[in-house]
């Protein structure tokens, strides 16, 4: 089903206690059942492959019974497909089966679009996820954009994410870090005209203070977005036609 040329992230019967989310990150991979008040999490890193990830979960989730599940995964999806491997973890993602994997229905989405989904209150919003690496969403109306910002050219040959990733803050120290942050958010939010801008992920927490006119996302809203997504219907994710037009044509 589709509104404008966007593709609607249909709503199927789930029972709230049966959702089980999966935040992964360059870090960790975070799990939570809905209705249950403590995280669980393991390692992640560039060796973690798809079928490490799973084994990692079932580990992480023994003792608790889901039907379907929401994957939070730090790169680009379309239409619920990876479609790009990730710069902190192993390979083997794109194409992986996750719903055989599991055995039953899974949703994967960004993994900042998934936070931006938990954090939304309304209006133009603009996530900015300061982790391992950075990400990035944009929400309009419960239209929610995934943005591939971090490695697009910054500064003196640097993208984005060298400046405001992990391995940025370590070079630059906090104090420079938290300027570039703050320069960061303010081009940002000129270029997209938003109403409200959310920085989540755990460097976050770093800042000594926060831009101006900006907001601090709780990471544990990650596991909200991943809810909502089952829970709630309405929400619309643009749908790239045109790219997979261009990959028909090449074949």
């Amino acid at each position: 089903m589709s509104l404008n040329g966007k593709r609607i992230v249909r709503r199927q019967p789930a029972r709230k206690d049966s959702i089980l989310a999966i935040d992964l990150g360059g870090t960790h991979v975070k799990v939570l059942l809905y209705g249950q008040s403590d995280e669980r999490k393991a390692p992640s890193g560039p060796r973690m492959t798809p079928r490490a990830m799973i084994r990692a979960v079932r580990r992480l989730a023994r003792g608790w019974r889901y039907r379907c599940v929401s994957l939070g995964y730090p790169g680009v999806v379309f239409r619920g497909k990876i479609f790009v491997e990730p710069r902190n973890l192993g390979k083997g993602w794109v194409g992986f089966d996750f719903e055989r994997a599991f055995g039953c229905p899974v949703r994967v989405i960004n993994d900042a679009a998934m936070q931006a989904i938990g954090d939304y209150e309304g209006g133009r919003m603009l996530f900015l996820g300061l982790g391992t690496g950075l990400g990035a969403a944009l929400i309009f109306d419960r239209v929610v954009e995934p943005m591939e910002l971090s490695h697009l050219p910054y500064k003196k040959g640097r993208t984005y994410e060298d400046y405001l990733g992990k391995a940025g803050l370590a070079k630059l120290g906090r104090k420079k870090w938290e300027h570039a942050v703050f320069d960061v958010t303010e081009r940002l939010r000129a270029a997209f005209e938003v109403d409200d801008v959310v920085l989540g992920g755990g460097n976050a927490l770093k800042l000594k203070e926060l831009p101006p006119g900006t907001r601090l996302g709780d990471n544990a809203n990650a596991f909200t977005g991943a809810f909502r997504l089952w829970l709630e219907p309405g929400w619309v994710q643009p749908a790239p036609a045109s790219r997979g037009r261009s990959r028909s044509k090449r074949k």
